[in-house]
């Protein structure tokens, strides 16, 4: 089952620690992270990257379900 990634550009403050966690899955563009896709296979990284965003601004979800580092 794949995950979405959605990062809140409104409340993202381009801190990179995204990009840093999983580089594969973000970018930053301008001042403001994005994911490169939507949509991707599951990953701790991307769990690790939403936990430690210091705006909270990163969600993954797995069928409209937000998931944690825990899940």
């Amino acid at each position: 089952m794949a995950w979405r990634v959605a990062v809140d550009r409104s409340r993202c403050m381009g801190s990179g620690i995204c990009t840093a966690l999983a580089p594969s899955a973000f970018a930053l563009d301008g001042e403001r992270s994005r994911p490169l896709s939507e949509e991707t296979a599951p990953d701790e990284a991307l769990l690790d990257a939403a936990d430690s965003c210091p705006a909270g601004a990163v969600t993954v979800t797995e069928d409209g379900r937000v998931l944690g580092p825990r899940d």
